[in-house]
C-alpha cells in the first residue's frame, strides 16, 4: 500500500502545476501579432533553407554561365518563333490575370523576405549600403537575391503574352533588351556579393507590386485612375537609385572598399547603353522605328523613368497601352 502514493506522486511531477494559457485563455491582441510576426520571420528569415541558403557556382540551380546563357537563347528564340503565333484573347485574359497575381504575390514575399532578412543579418546600417570585401552569397538576404534573379525568367512571360495577345506593334528592341540584360544582372549581383542589392531589391520589388496590381485590374477589366501613381513612384526609385549609388561609393573610397564594385560597374555601363538607346528612339533613328514626338523637361525624366525601372512596355508619353487592355 505505500507503493501507491509514492506512485501517484511521481506521476504527479510528470503533469504541468497549471495548464498551459493557451488552453484556458486566449492570447491577448498584442500577443496574437507578436505570434504572427514571430511566425513570418521564420518562415521568411530563419527557415533553415533561407538560413542556410549559399549560392555556389556550378552547383545551386542557375548558378551557372551556361544556364544563364541557354535561358536567353531559350527566351529569344521563343520570343522569334511566337511572333508568327496567336492565342484567342478569351484564352489569353486567364492566363495573363495568372501571370500577374503571381508575380504580384512573389513580389510583395520578396519585399517582405528581403527587409526582414537585411534587418536581422546586418551588422550596421553600412552593411545595408556596402557588403564589406570578399562577403560570401549567403544568407536569408542573399536568398532573396535568387529569388529576385529566377522571378526574372518568370518575367518572360511578359513578353510571351504581348506577343500572343496579337500586339506585336508594342513589342520594341528596348522592351527585349531589358528583359535579357536584367537576368544577366541579377546573376552578377549574386556572383559578385553586389553591394546595394538589398536596396535594389526592396525598392524595385516594391514598384513591382504597385505595377502588377494595376495590370491585374487591368486584366480583370478594371482600369485604377491611379495610373499616374505608379508612374510617380518609378521616378521616385528612379532618382532613389542614383543618391544611394552616392552613398555606396563614398563608403567604397573612403574605407576599405565595398564587395561586387564591378558588378555595379556593369549596371553603370548597362543604364548607360538603355539612356544612348531612349535617346536614339526619341530623335526616331532607332532601326524599325517610327519617328515619335519628341520630349522635353518632366515628360523625358518620366520617359527615361519608366523605361529603366519598368522595361515591361515601351511607352510614349500620352499613348500608353497597358496590359490586359
Amino acid at each position: 500500500m505505500k507503493l501507491i502514493p509514492s506512485t501517484l506522486l511521481s506521476i504527479s511531477r510528470l503533469l504541468p502545476l497549471k495548464p498551459h494559457p493557451s488552453t484556458t485563455t486566449p492570447l491577448p491582441h498584442g500577443g496574437a501579432r507578436s505570434h504572427a510576426m514571430d511566425s513570418l520571420h521564420h518562415y521568411l528569415v530563419d527557415h533553415p533553407t533561407l538560413a542556410n541558403f549559399e549560392w555556389k557556382q556550378g552547383h545551386t540551380w542557375g548558378a551557372s554561365t551556361q544556364f544563364l546563357t541557354l535561358t536567353i537563347f531559350c527566351y529569344l528564340t521563343l520570343t522569334y518563333l511566337l511572333s508568327h503565333s496567336q492565342i484567342p484573347t478569351l484564352l489569353l485574359r486567364p492566363i495573363s490575370a495568372a501571370h500577374n497575381l503571381l508575380l504580384l504575390l512573389l513580389s510583395l514575399a520578396m519585399v517582405v523576405g528581403c527587409s526582414l532578412s537585411a534587418a536581422s543579418q546586418t551588422p550596421d546600417t553600412r552593411w545595408i549600403f556596402c557588403f564589406p570585401p570578399d562577403t560570401p552569397p549567403s544568407g536569408p538576404t542573399f536568398f532573396w537575391a535568387y529569388v529576385f534573379y529566377l522571378s526574372k525568367i518568370v518575367e518572360f512571360i511578359d513578353t510571351f503574352l504581348i506577343i500572343l495577345s496579337g500586339s506585336i506593334k508594342r513589342l520594341s528592341f528596348l522592351h527585349v533588351y531589358h528583359h535579357t540584360v536584367v537576368l544577366i544582372m541579377c546573376y552578377i549581383w549574386l556572383h559578385t556579393s553586389q553591394s546595394l542589392m538589398p536596396v535594389a531589391l526592396v525598392t524595385n520589388a516594391s514598384v513591382h507590386v504597385l505595377m502588377y496590381t494595376y495590370y491585374l485590374s487591368c486584366t480583370l477589366g478594371w482600369r485604377p485612375r491611379w495610373k499616374r501613381v505608379v508612374t510617380d513612384v518609378q521616378i521616385v526609385q528612379f532618382m532613389f537609385s542614383f543618391a544611394v549609388s552616392g552613398l555606396m561609393l563614398y563608403y567604397h573610397f573612403s574605407g576599405i572598399g565595398c564587395s561586387g564594385i564591378w558588378g555595379w560597374c556593369f549596371n553603370a555601363v548597362f543604364n548607360a547603353s538603355l539612356l544612348g538607346l531612349f535617346l536614339t528612339f526619341i530623335s526616331g533613328t532607332m532601326p524599325g522605328g517610327r519617328r515619335r514626338r519628341k520630349l522635353k523637361g518632366l515628360d523625358f525624366v518620366v520617359f527615361v523613368g519608366i523605361c529603366l525601372l519598368s522595361g515591361h512596355q515601351t511607352v510614349v508619353i500620352g499613348q500608353e497601352k497597358a496590359k490586359g487592355s
